[in-house]
């Protein structure tokens, strides 16, 4: 059995988990958030928290028990705390501006980068060099910073570009004559 998959889920007061013959939905504060489910996976709720087991020894159900115990504590966590992600840019002239759902960026080109949120997800820039998204799907928060930081990726001879506030970006030395 997965050593994740040992572990169970605990479900906060304000987390309503419904559990279907084929899929999982959970609903919280900020969002509602459903997942189909695998035969290879036995999801046993047990009062405030929900245990997964492989339904056989195969390589495949094993994995999939984690894999699906991850995803549900991730829902869990999402609609009840939420996901952020903070993107910082760095270069002369970058710079973002929130306006509602929309991000407007300056990243060096000749024309405005402008890139819409999706349903669920806001932003913020609390300085125009600093872009923080919220949400309460960790797979959409993280798709989108990827996706903004692919405009720009951090290049590796002045670190100019959209990085992730975490990420260290390793400078190479420029060729000597």
């Amino acid at each position: 059995m997965s050593r994740v998959a040992k572990n169970p889920v605990a479900i906060p007061e304000k987390v309503e988990v419904v559990l279907s013959a084929n899929s999982i939905a959970v609903n919280g504060p900020l969002g509602k958030l459903s997942h189909p489910l695998s035969d290879a996976v036995v999801l046993k709720r047990e009062g405030e928290t929900i245990t997964f087991a492989a339904t056989s020894d195969s390589q495949h159900s094993r994995a999939m028990s984690g894999t699906l115990r991850a995803l549900v504590s991730n829902m869990v966590q999402g609609v009840s705390t939420g996901f952020t992600r903070k993107l910082t840019l760095v270069g002369v002239g970058y710079k973002a501006n929130a306006q509602g759902s929309m991000l407007n960026l300056e990243l060096g080109y000749s024309h405005p980068i402008n890139h819409k949120m999706p349903v669920g997800i806001t932003v913020q820039t609390p300085t125009p060099t600093e872009v923080i998204l919220t949400g309460y799907d960790k797979q959409v928060v993280g798709q989108i910073a990827a996706q903004i930081r692919s405009y720009r990726a951090p290049e590796p001879y002045k670190g100019k570009g959209v990085r992730y506030s975490d990420e260290v970006v390793a400078i190479k030395e420029t060729k000597k004559k």
